[in-house]
């Protein structure tokens, strides 16, 4: 059964309103006031209020002036003037002031006042669903702004690398130069390989659908295990693996593979260089039928202030490294279709230590 709509009724006079709620009260909610300092106590205490019908001759302060007042601190409820007077400039007031939707003459029929709920609901869904497809357009925005920059920064910044390193090159006849300048040019294109899988990974996570198979931890981390170790030699890294799965686990390969491989990816850029106890541990426990897995790192840290906008899009800690600012974003989403959870501990140039939990589908 679907939850009755609320409606609050604004009148001085206390027959009216009883003569309201005992008409309406079976099929809707009904809230009454016989004040404007009432009404907005009940509009702040109840915001899910869809509909307000207030009577214009009120003492203190009009029908008008209420509507006007609720328009901007409460725009939502749609809002419907009851009123016995055909004075043509209280309703031109209400139009303009207020931005009612509807007038209702008193004494209202009930098929009248149920006629004006009917269309005011209508008119309410209809404002509330636009509402949302403005945000949401407003977030697209938004994104589409930051791509815009991250494209002109993160795919011109490589490209202008090898176009660099092809100049200098052409005027270079030493081997060992020679040598120098393809091992930039190969930086530059691992940059850039790197951005395109991103952003692969963010539009395969914004668009795919889940894909439900029994998850054994210990192939999933395999597959990446071989990279980061060689990653960690070259780089003088102690990189640790614990694994310790008891049962079945259900989930998505893609979004999981996915969440393992930026985290890893993070704990081993953002070393601090300076460090000569350089480690990266990776703790995977599967028990009652949820996945904790942890990845801490001796890493730069981050800064208590930017813990929270981490997960952002295009969103960099920092500098010392460049990254393409989708890693813990893909990282937040790819969870959020797993109804997962991350949580984020760091130290400033003590390391860094992320956990997420990840219940079984």
């Amino acid at each position: 059964m679907s939850e009755k709509i609320k409606i609050l009724y604004v009148d001085d006079e206390p027959e009216n309103l009883v003569g309201f709620k005992a008409s309406l009260r079976l099929d809707y909610q009904i809230l009454t006031a016989v004040n404007v300092p009432q009404a907005i106590i009940i509009l702040n205490e109840h915001p899910e209020i869809r509909v307000v019908f207030c009577d214009q001759r009120m003492p203190g302060k009009s029908g008008v002036d209420f509507f006007e007042e609720i328009r901007m601190s409460h725009p939502l409820p749609v809002r419907i003037m009851l009123t016995a007077y055909t004075d043509v400039e209280s309703i031109i007031d209400a139009i303009n002031k207020g931005n009612i939707f509807r007038f209702v003459k008193k004494p209202w029929m009930e098929a009248d006042i149920i006629g004006a709920i009917d269309e005011a609901n209508k008119f309410y869904m209809a404002n509330s669903m636009l509402s949302i497809k403005n945000d949401e357009l407003q977030k697209a925005y938004n994104e589409l702004n930051k791509f815009a920059y991250s494209v002109s920064h993160d795919i011109r910044g490589p490209l202008s690398g090898i176009l660099g390193a092809i100049n200098l090159a052409s005027e270079i006849s030493d081997i060992e130069e020679m040598k120098k300048m393809l091992f930039l040019m190969g930086k530059s294109v691992n940059k850039l390989d790197a951005y395109v899988l991103s952003m692969h990974d963010y539009y395969s996570l914004q668009r795919g659908e889940l894909k439900i198979t029994e998850i054994d931890f210990n192939k999933v981390v395999d597959e990446l295990k071989a990279i980061y170790t060689v990653l960690a030699k070259i780089n003088n890294v102690t990189f640790d693996i614990k694994i310790n799965q008891d049962g079945v686990f259900r989930s998505d390969y893609a979004p999981l593979r996915l969440i393992f491989n930026n985290l890893l990816s993070n704990a081993f850029k953002y070393q601090d260089r300076d460090s000569k106890n350089k480690s990266v541990e990776m703790i995977v426990e599967v028990k009652d039928n949820v996945a904790t897995i942890q990845v801490k790192d001796t890493g730069v840290g981050i800064l208590g202030s930017h813990v929270g906008e981490i997960f952002n899009l295009f969103y960099r800690s920092n500098s010392l490294e460049v990254g393409s600012g989708f890693g813990l974003y893909n990282v937040k989403s790819a969870l959020s279709k797993l109804n997962g959870q991350i949580e984020v501990q760091s130290v400033l140039h003590q390391g860094t230590t992320f956990k997420v939990t990840i219940p079984s589908i």
